[in-house]
């Protein structure tokens, strides 16, 4: 029976920064906080879980109001 998980597509620290528009540092502390995957291939080779990426943030929710 098939997955319906989608297949991870892994890139580089740059290739996430500039496709969610988010410094490297945050890139960084998100895989810390272990929000996101990414995997040493190296002593310096990282590669990101860009799908894992997408699934991080969280939906905004409006509850009305007076702001």
């Amino acid at each position: 029976m098939p997955s319906s998980a989608p297949l991870p597509r892994w890139g580089t620290m740059d290739d996430a920064s500039e496709q969610f528009k988010l410094s490297k540092d945050t890139i960084r502390r998100m895989i810390t906080r272990g929000e996101i995957e990414a995997k040493r291939f190296g002593p310096r080779l990282i590669r990101v879980n860009l799908t894992s990426i997408e699934s991080a943030g969280r939906p905004l929710q409006y509850l009305g109001g007076d702001a």
